[in-house]
């Protein structure tokens, strides 16, 4: 179940627990983490789940309720979640950029050397797409479903992509753990650039997932995978390294 906002809810309210978490925080900090809890919220009563508090944990990973696996993201324009139960998807992750360039430092510091061959071919070929923007994304998602199977970090050169230009992608754990690959989807539209990932139960098949205005379709990478159908996303009217599950 996929919520999205464009625009940050005003008096979102928040349980205590979460209030705590932002003692120290600015304006700007508590309107996106009020507004994709919000979402989130949103999401969690389609599943017939009633409001409870989400608060950061290790690594500001979200803590979800019992029996319920998510992912959540924000930029500047976007705020979305996505969740749905444990019984049907073993993880998810879902990241949102604005579609612009990487600093040349930071794209040394998230690649390894075959992305970075792939990413100056991709420039050359289709120089329209901020491909190093989009390998960021996608891996932000890949940490997002890989944090909840392992409590454990994952470093930007421990999983090594491929990238579609059709839109698919492809991650290589370069590190022992309970998977060795995630299959996700990408897209870009308008001035962002959005990615997602969705394993699902059967069989720990591995789904592919694409976000676009907050709605996650799911199109299967097996036969083995058969994601239930999303719901309609919810709308209103009107980076830096990865800290964990956003956030």
């Amino acid at each position: 179940m996929p919520v999205w906002r464009t625009a940050d809810l005003p008096d979102e309210p928040l349980f205590e627990a979460e209030e705590a978490a932002l003692r120290h925080a600015g304006a700007q900090r508590r309107r996106e983490f009020a507004t994709v809890r919000g979402c989130a919220r949103t999401a969690l009563g389609r599943l017939g789940i009633a409001p409870v508090p989400i608060v950061p944990g290790i690594r500001g990973a979200p803590g979800w309720p019992a029996g319920v696996v998510g992912s959540m993201t924000h930029c500047g324009g976007y705020r979305a979640a996505a969740v749905a139960r444990a019984t049907d998807l073993v993880t998810l992750g879902i990241d949102a950029e604005p579609h612009r360039p990487l600093p040349d430092a930071v794209r040394a510091r998230i690649t390894v050397a075959k992305e970075r061959i792939w990413l100056a071919r991709a420039a050359a070929e289709q120089p329209r797409i901020q491909w190093d923007r989009l390998l960021f994304s996608a891996k932000e998602a890949v940490y997002k479903a890989w944090f909840p199977l392992t409590g454990r970090w994952l470093g930007f050169h421990e999983a090594a992509l491929s990238i579609d230009p059709a839109g698919t992608f492809h991650a290589e754990l370069l590190v022992a753990g309970p998977v060795r690959e995630f299959a996700g989807r990408w897209l870009v539209h308008g001035d962002l650039v959005y990615t997602a990932i969705a394993v699902h139960r059967s069989r720990n098949a591995a789904c592919s997932a694409m976000v676009f205005g907050g709605t996650v379709r799911k199109q299967p990478t097996s036969s083995d995978c058969h994601p239930p159908t999303s719901a309609p996303p919810t709308t209103d009217a009107s980076n830096a390294m990865p800290t964990g599950q956003p956030r």
